[in-house]
């Protein structure tokens, strides 16, 4: 993929990601940038826990798009549903998804989001992470099954959408970063950012 235009570091700014809920996100800081997916291998490491394999992830995805674009400002980011230190992925499909939304009826489940910013020619890297805590409500079957087929959340971790009907599904967010649980805190996004010298307005 062709690089973005130059921002005001006179450095294109390439997320590193195929999600396209972090597009959306970072399409709200109105700065010019393209998307690269970054093609790293996400199964979780013997014994990961969820914080450490987003950790992980984030960075790795930086890196891997910084090395084949090392002039440009990249952004990584992973998200990890952590339910009592289990990791909770996408589910991929609707068995897998009703089976976590059952597991977190009831309970608090972390969303633990990590974020990188990379560019390998300055030199610049910083990396961070914005838990943000989930109270699921007592959900009935029924529910989950209403919710599964009128949003389809296949592809997010933990099986809802936050941003759409899933708040529904919720009692409680707990967040200093509230775009962190739809994928790409942008709070600290802006903040790496203008470290790396790039001023959003």
């Amino acid at each position: 993929m062709p690089l973005s235009l130059p921002d005001s570091t006179g450095r294109p700014l390439v997320l590193g990601s195929t999600s396209v809920y972090r597009r959306e996100l970072l399409t709200r800081l109105q700065l010019p940038f393209t998307v690269e997916a970054p093609h790293v291998d996400e199964t979780p490491l013997a014994g990961e826990l969820p914080e450490a394999l987003a950790r992980r992830l984030s960075a790795a995805k930086a890196q891997a798009v910084a090395r084949r674009q090392p002039e440009a400002i990249v952004i990584g980011s992973d998200q990890v549903a952590d339910l009592d230190g289990e990791p909770l992925g996408k589910p991929g499909n609707h068995a897998n998804a009703v089976a976590q939304l059952t597991r977190m009826s009831g309970r608090t489940v972390v969303f633990q989001t990590a974020l990188s910013v990379v560019c390998l020619a300055t030199g610049f890297a910083q990396h961070d992470l914005a838990p943000v805590r989930v109270r699921f409500r007592a959900l009935t079957r029924e529910e989950i099954e209403s919710y599964l087929r009128a949003e389809q959340p296949y592809d997010c971790a933990g099986s809802a959408k936050s941003e759409g009907l899933g708040i529904a599904l919720l009692d409680a967010i707990d967040s200093d970063d509230p775009t962190a649980l739809v994928g790409l805190p942008l709070i600290r996004t802006c903040r790496m950012l203008r470290a790396a010298g790039l001023e959003v307005f």
